[in-house]
């Protein structure tokens, strides 16, 4: 009787050091392996070039004071934008979008699109188009843009309100116009309020973001969208850990009451 209890306990406990190696296998070796997911998912994410004519140089630096490789990118650090002016005195900016719609709708940053001339979308294989703003949300930093293609790659939407402090997060954009570019970190906190921005309860993380990530997806582990990256509180104007996005629940809210002419631009 005693030999039986001996190898019955013996095999309790080796499944269950089987079945505890498989979850944390499957948690935390495969999971956070993002190869598949960000495959997956950059076919829905997009680069934005934008272009408007400037009168005035206020709070944008002059071309020979850029260093080069800043010269074709812009985007939103801390609340102050970094662009440059052209010889035919024109600003350029880059940002990053992702698909929502098979018909062309393209959920972005505000800051990212707003008072310019022309934007101009590039999907994954290459291709450009025209866009058009459909509406822009100032307070809570949200545009809803649209091209005209149909049957485009649209991205997983997530549930951000299912966020949890710690877990696995990518970012696919386009920093300082390096497009497709991924970055990966965990969230840091969850509901947190900014300064400037009281409307938006913002998920930090510590994925690295820099001018261009503006715009773009922010993905758990199953590959679905939780976030648009929206900025970064720095005090160097580079990436020091500091990420904010803003939640996808309540972005494809307000991208809803856009579409819907429930909020005027």
């Amino acid at each position: 009787m005693n030999k039986f209890k001996y190898f019955y306990y013996m095999f309790i406990i080796i499944v269950s050091i089987i079945t505890i190696n498989t979850y944390a296998s499957y948690y935390y070796g495969e999971n956070i392996n993002f190869t598949k997911i960000v495959q997956k998912s950059s076919f829905s994410v997009v680069k934005i070039s934008t272009i408007k004519k400037s009168l005035y140089s206020i709070n944008i630096l002059p071309e020979n004071k850029i260093p080069e490789i800043l010269k074709k990118f812009f985007g939103k650090v801390s609340g102050i934008n970094i662009g440059y002016i052209s010889n035919n005195n024109e600003v350029y900016s880059i940002g990053t979008g992702f698909i929502i719609s098979k018909d062309g709708y393209i959920l972005t940053n505000a800051h990212v699109v707003k008072d310019f001339d022309k934007i101009i979308v590039k999907i994954k294989n290459n291709k450009d188009y025209y866009a058009k703003i459909i509406g822009i949300d100032n307070k809570t930093d949200i545009a809803l843009i649209k091209i005209n293609e149909q049957n485009l790659p649209v991205i997983n939407i997530g549930n951000s309100d299912n966020i949890k402090v710690g877990e696995e997060v990518a970012a696919i954009g386009s920093p300082f116009g390096f497009d497709q570019s991924i970055t990966s970190g965990i969230v840091s906190a969850i509901n947190r309020t900014l300064p400037n921005d009281i409307y938006v309860p913002f998920i930090q993380t510590d994925v690295a973001i820099n001018p261009g990530n503006s715009g773009g997806p922010l993905l758990n582990i199953q590959g679905k969208v939780i976030g648009i990256n929206a900025q970064i509180i720095t005090r160097s104007g580079g990436f020091m850990g500091l990420s904010f996005s803003i939640p996808i629940n309540f972005a494809m809210n307000i991208a809803n009451k856009i579409k819907n002419e429930y909020i005027s631009t």
